[in-house]
């Protein structure tokens, strides 16, 4: 399995306002390269709170990049996958439509009607008790076929991803905006390191637009 982790912050790193609230941050260039990403993934996994904040719909808009994935026998769209512990995503979010496979990775720790209201939808994972365990539930989605993969966010999330060493590769568009606020979701938030901090290896940069795109390794990848 090979995780892509993608995300657009302003020149400050933050991904939102503090009232989290979606900024444009890039603009129509980066957008076309997101689309690319999308349409060569297996899987574009988000966190629960990114569903409720934004409802995204997780699908490829370029219809050419429809028709290649077709053509190489895959379905129109990447399957979506959203963590979400206590299984909070809305039975109306979008990316539970039947534009693709869905699946919602949740834990013990959410209720079995909330559990059972979303596999009505969605193909359900259950892994961990408190909250998803990563390791188990990407497994989990590897078992499926799903290798190439895609992380659009938030900041919780993809902290996550980096402690249980999951990540392979982190690009960042990083816009001609400064947000502030200490309260602002980062890229990775969480409880953050003390000790042990990943390291990665720029392998690029380029200009896209009017920011620049930081495309990065790590020891995994």
């Amino acid at each position: 399995m090979h995780v892509v982790v993608n995300a657009a912050t302003s020149a400050d790193g933050k991904l939102s306002s503090r009232r989290r609230e979606q900024i444009p941050i890039s603009g129509d260039a980066d957008f076309t390269r997101v689309d690319r990403l999308r349409a060569d993934s297996d899987a574009v996994v988000v966190g629960v709170g990114t569903v409720l904040a934004d409802d995204p719909h997780l699908t490829v808009k370029e219809e050419a990049l429809i028709d290649e994935r077709r053509d190489r026998g895959e379905p129109a769209h990447p399957a979506r996958v959203v963590v979400d512990s206590r299984a909070r995503t809305p039975t109306d979010a979008a990316v539970l439509d039947d534009a693709a496979t869905t699946y919602v990775c949740t834990s013990e720790r959410a209720t079995i009607d909330d559990r059972m209201d979303l596999a009505d939808r969605a193909e359900l994972v259950t892994a961990g008790d408190d909250r998803v365990d990563l390791l188990r539930a990407f497994a989990t989605l590897q078992a499926q076929g799903l290798e190439r993969i895609m992380v659009e966010g938030g900041g919780e999330l993809i902290f996550s991803l980096f402690e249980d060493g999951l990540v392979d590769e982190l690009r960042v568009f990083v816009g001609p905006t400064v947000i502030g606020g200490r309260d602002a979701p980062t890229l990775a938030d969480g409880e953050g390191f003390v000790a042990d901090f990943p390291t990665l290896e720029l392998e690029s940069l380029e200009r896209v637009g009017e920011g620049a795109l930081l495309t990065w390794r790590t020891a995994n990848g």
